[in-house]
């Protein structure tokens, strides 16, 4: 069953969050994850939340999404990205 990986991120160092946003995808990739959303616009339909950036992608499982977070790879960008932006993130199987 696919795994789809939700983050809302508010980047707080744009200069430094850059050197995240050019490699997460390259780690990301490694794994099997595809980009559904990454940025945009967002339109709030309803309720008070107010992202400021929000990124989906799909892997194709649970246990491949937890193998990329865990790895050594995002580690290191992990490191990098919490000095440079706030994230919330979850991982939901779906369809």
């Amino acid at each position: 069953m696919p795994a789809y990986l939700i983050t809302e991120i508010e980047v707080t160092d744009p200069k430094g969050y850059e050197e995240y946003r050019s490699k997460v995808g390259k780690s990301l990739e490694a794994y099997g994850a595809k980009f559904l959303v990454r940025g945009g616009e967002i339109d709030v339909l309803e309720g008070d939340w107010r992202p400021k950036r929000v990124v989906m992608c799909v892997f194709e499982s649970m246990d491949k999404a937890r193998e990329w977070y865990d790895s050594d790879e995002y580690r290191a960008l992990k490191k990098v990205r919490e000095n440079t932006a706030s994230m919330n993130m979850v991982a939901v199987e779906g369809i």
